[in-house]
């Protein structure tokens, strides 16, 4: 049944305002996760929990304000304006606070964080001592139910996120560069001040659109979780920022869908998880950013570093014993030079036999290079003595740390810097560099 009404809650055929609450939570996931790519990259994110947090308060104040007004204190609108004023005062404290320079500026917000918090629940058990207290239902801002929502109120967040979404789309520009570079955007004659303020306008209209749905608690994760989620699949704000509306959208869709769903589940904690587990989507399967990709990275970047040795190592070796580059040379001998374990020489023997670059010779346990080895040894070699000779002649650098340095740059670096390099000697030292060097091999690097 629970199954059932899910998939119907997600198809919008749940019912007319089970679908209005199900669109108003994906709408407001859609302007949290585009108002939270730069909320993120200004580094706003644990400005938007002390804002939120500071909510609490704002809502309890404005109950008991309109009960002891005569008017309707459950009007949403009344409540969220509330919300928003002390959430307001909540951002301008810590900003106040930490510009006297006697607060730091996380010991500010962790101040009026549990400051505003605990006024909130002290006011919220004023409110339940009203005579109309005890069922206000504020205690769903907490933490939200979207289910619980009437139409009225999902069209309220709707209206909020929209607003917010197109205010974001508008400012698009100007809030690039000043997430990106504020002393360029200053000199670029934007109101860096302004857009400051704007962009935290923003951070509390979000706040306050998602305390229904999501509850004041975790309406911070979903300008958070979003963004940080799309910033692990892209490195530019125009693919970030849509990307994270996409991610907010789908975890306010289907958190909202299983809240309704599920009676009594709060939609907050729902949509959080969601998110969250998007988040670890991206952090496992970004095929840039993504841990797989950073460890296939890593084996590849181990692979390519033990073949250049033992190529280099082959190389030295037939230089030592005066062969050529097609005589055997002890595998044994490779071991000793890199101090590598009989295992590991195995497993890259066979790697480099397995790729073409040499072959077992006649005699057991020697090598011998193939003609493709020839040249990709020829290009390691030349490329660990262009750079031992560059930190010597160029750096400085003693001939022990010389050959240690080209070991840990020379596996990295793009080709574009070894012919830099390679240009330099020839300017500099051409005498030592043809002694020293082997010639190259056209279009190969090993």
């Amino acid at each position: 049944m629970i199954n059932a009404d899910f998939l119907a809650a997600l198809t919008f055929s749940l019912g007319h305002n089970a679908a209005v609450v199900v669109l108003g939570c994906a709408a407001f996931g859609l302007s949290a996760g585009l108002v939270g790519s730069f909320v993120l990259l200004r580094g706003r994110a644990l400005i938007a929990d002390v804002a939120a947090h500071a909510t609490l308060p704002g809502v309890a104040a404005a109950f008991i304000g309109a009960t002891l007004a005569g008017v309707d204190p459950r009007n949403l609108w009344l409540l969220m304006a509330g919300g928003a004023a002390t959430a307001a005062l909540g951002s301008l404290a810590v900003r106040a606070a930490a510009a006297t320079g006697r607060v730091r500026e996380d010991a500010a917000m962790a101040l009026v964080l549990s400051s505003g918090f605990g006024l909130g629940v002290v006011l919220m058990s004023v409110v339940q001592s009203l005579p109309t207290g005890g069922q206000a239902g504020l205690a769903h801002f907490i933490l939200g139910q979207a289910a619980g929502m009437s139409e009225a109120e999902a069209q309220a967040l709707m209206i909020l996120a929209a607003i917010a979404a197109g205010c974001a789309l508008v400012l698009f520009n100007p809030l690039r560069a000043l997430c990106f570079d504020e002393a360029f955007a200053a000199s670029a004659g934007l109101p860096v001040r302004a857009l400051d303020l704007a962009l935290t306008a923003l951070m509390l209209l979000v706040a306050v659109a998602g305390l229904r749905a999501v509850g004041l608690i975790l309406v911070v994760a979903l300008m958070v979780i979003p963004a940080v989620t799309a910033r692990l699949l892209t490195e530019r704000l125009s693919v970030m920022a849509p990307v994270a509306a996409l991610v907010g959208a789908a975890s306010g869709w289907v958190g909202a869908s299983l809240s309704a769903a599920v009676p009594g589940l709060p939609t907050g904690a729902v949509v959080t998880v969601t998110a969250c587990a998007l988040f670890l989507l991206a952090l496992f399967f970004s095929p840039t950013r993504g841990v797989i990709a950073a460890a296939l990275g890593r084996a590849v970047m181990t692979w390519r570093i033990a073949r250049d040795h033992a190529l280099r190592g082959a190389w030295e070796e037939l230089e030592r014993k005066g062969s050529g580059a097609d005589a055997p040379f002890a595998e044994a001998a490779i071991a000793e030079a890199w101090a590598w374990s009989a295992a590991r020489m195995s497993a890259v023997s066979l790697a480099l036999r397995r790729a073409g670059l040499w072959q077992r010779a006649a005699e057991p346990g020697f090598l011998r290079l193939t003609a493709s080895g020839v040249d990709a040894a020829r290009n390691v070699v030349r490329r660990h003595r262009v750079w031992e000779i560059y930190l010597t002649r160029a750096g400085g650098v003693r001939a022990f740390a010389a050959h240690r340095g080209a070991d840990l740059i020379e596996h990295t670096l793009p080709p574009e810097v070894e012919a830099e390099v390679e240009a330099w000697l020839e300017t500099a030292d051409p005498d030592t560099a043809r002694l020293a060097v082997p010639p190259p091999v056209e279009g190969a690097r090993a």
